[in-house]
């Protein structure tokens, strides 16, 4: 029963009992609550399974070290995929030695993109995976960040040790490149 109780707390009642009662266990529940969700999204953005895996281990365990710094401004979900990104995207710097302002000098496209949101509603899901794949990883974890996360631009800016402005920019640009890259390689249906 008491189980059952506890696994019913929003995550911030279990944050507030871990801080109390300081015991670490609550901090399964969180892990059981999410653990999928951060390897999903870890491998969303490496692709290596085994990768992905790994980095989820250590976002948790991350996430656990700075608990103490979580100041309850946005939910313990926001808070974490923010780390996940963060973390995710410090790994591929590190290992591919992505760069992204190189990276969009190299793969520049013509300036005049209509990017709105209403342009975007009229892409395809399974096309729209294909595409993510083809962009950065950075602007892929913007849009997923953004769209599938919600969260806000000053958690995406604080996520990739960015300004909010180049945030903006960079979301406005990751929108173009998406409705560029589809135009190229579905234009034939997408006007129809």
């Amino acid at each position: 029963m008491k189980n059952n109780i506890l696994h019913s707390l929003s995550d911030e009642e279990i944050l507030l009992r871990m801080q109390s009662d300081h015991n670490p266990d609550y901090y399964e529940i969180l892990y059981n609550r999410y653990y999928h969700k951060v390897l999903d999204k870890c491998y969303s953005l490496v692709k290596d399974r085994q990768q992905a895996i790994e980095l989820a281990k250590d976002i948790f365990s991350k996430t656990y070290e700075k608990l103490g710094t979580f100041k309850y401004l946005s939910s313990f979900s926001s808070w974490l995929y923010s780390i996940t990104y963060n973390h995710c995207i410090d790994y591929l710097r590190s290992r591919k030695k992505l760069h992204y302002p190189e990276w969009n000098r190299q793969n520049e496209m013509p300036e005049i993109i209509d990017e709105t949101e209403e342009n975007l509603e009229v892409i395809s899901y399974e096309n729209l995976l294909i595409i993510l794949e083809m962009i950065h990883p950075e602007e892929k974890a913007l849009l997923y960040m953004k769209y599938q996360d919600n969260l806000s631009l000053r958690q995406i800016s604080e996520s990739l040790r960015i300004s909010e402005d180049a945030a903006k920019m960079r979301l406005k640009r990751a929108r173009a490149r998406v409705i560029y890259l589809y135009k190229q390689k579905y234009s034939d249906k997408y006007n129809t």
